[in-house]
């Protein structure tokens, strides 16, 4: 199940677990959208890979039965940042920017 990381990496906004905003890579690591389309060009400086929208987890459980929604399973508070310089970031994103996340 994802973490729901409550902030981007890079400029450290708040990204609630039900923000439209949020996008994460294959590894979960959290960008809000404007550093991802703006400062990333749709690359992750951990990984190297694209990111998606992160899914919106239901704040409560819909089917009485399943121990599901954000009421069972809260959000991470632990919020994260990155160890790159911004010269590292940037010099990473121009490598990998044009070449698309699936021939990555």
């Amino acid at each position: 199940m994802l973490k729901l990381h409550p902030n981007c990496r890079l400029c450290d906004h708040d990204l609630p677990p039900d923000s439209a905003d949020a996008r994460i890579c294959s590894y979960e690591c959290t960008y809000c959208r404007t550093c991802v389309e703006q400062v990333l060009h749709n690359v992750c400086p951990t990984c190297g890979g694209g990111f998606v929208e992160r899914p919106i987890r239901p704040r409560k459980s819909w089917r009485p039965e399943r121990e599901v929604g954000l009421g069972h399973h809260p959000a991470s508070t632990e919020r994260k940042s990155l160890s790159f310089t911004p010269e590292d970031i940037q010099r990473h994103v121009e490598r990998l920017k044009d070449i698309p996340p699936d021939q990555r």
